[in-house]
């Protein structure tokens, strides 16, 4: 268990464009675009470092995540639990193309995603309740340092709804969360509990 009166920061960054562009990725394994690569760089100053680099094992957040722990010389970490949501039969689609093939289904989606999920996906209440239980786990593992976090849009919304207390459909549709987009984190291990704020959301954290 922590020590009490400890802080703990997690920098959280969605991973850049991937390869074929905007579209309905989930556990497909596309690599990063050269733009996506790009952004990754452009998201982390050359002055910044942590004590460990946790990734989603999907090659668009781990590719990035292992070099530039590598050229930091950071402790690296792959999380299987911090995959992207599954999307179903809509995994591969662009949203014009889910829109053509599943009508307003997509809409529906986005404004109440527990209870209007694609065919065939992971439940948004299950996503929830996967993230939920890695956030614990490594927020307490990791207690007293601060973690760089590579993950995807769909983890960043379930993490704020954690830290916020939001429901899973208000956390998807309420966050926007652009590629290479980085929130901040900070959690407060006290005698009277685990407090956990965010400290930022969007492209540019500060101390």
């Amino acid at each position: 268990m922590p020590l009490n009166n400890t802080t703990t920061i997690f920098d959280v960054i969605r991973h850049g464009e991937p390869d074929g562009g905007q579209k309905y990725r989930g556990h497909r394994d596309d690599p990063l675009s050269d733009l996506g690569w790009q952004q990754m760089r452009a998201a982390v100053n050359a002055d910044e470092s942590w004590d460990l680099i946790i990734s989603s094992p999907l090659l668009r957040c781990r590719e990035f995540a292992q070099q530039f722990a590598a050229q930091k010389n950071i402790p690296f970490s792959v999380a299987e639990e911090f995959k992207e949501i599954h999307f179903g039969k809509w995994e591969g689609l662009t949203r014009d193309e889910v829109t053509e093939k599943y009508g307003d289904h997509q809409e529906r989606f986005w404004r109440d995603a527990e209870n209007h999920p694609p065919a065939g996906a992971e439940t948004i209440q299950h996503f929830h309740q996967r993230i939920g239980e890695a956030w614990e786990h490594w927020r307490d593992h990791i207690a007293g340092k601060k973690v760089l976090l590579v993950c995807h849009g769909g983890v960043i919304r379930m993490l704020l709804s954690h830290v916020l207390s939001l429901s899973p459909s208000n956390a998807m549709a309420g966050f926007h969360v652009p590629y290479a987009c980085r929130s901040r984190i900070r959690i407060d291990h006290t005698p009277h509990g685990v407090l956990s704020c965010l400290v930022g959301h969007g492209n540019t954290v500060t101390e």
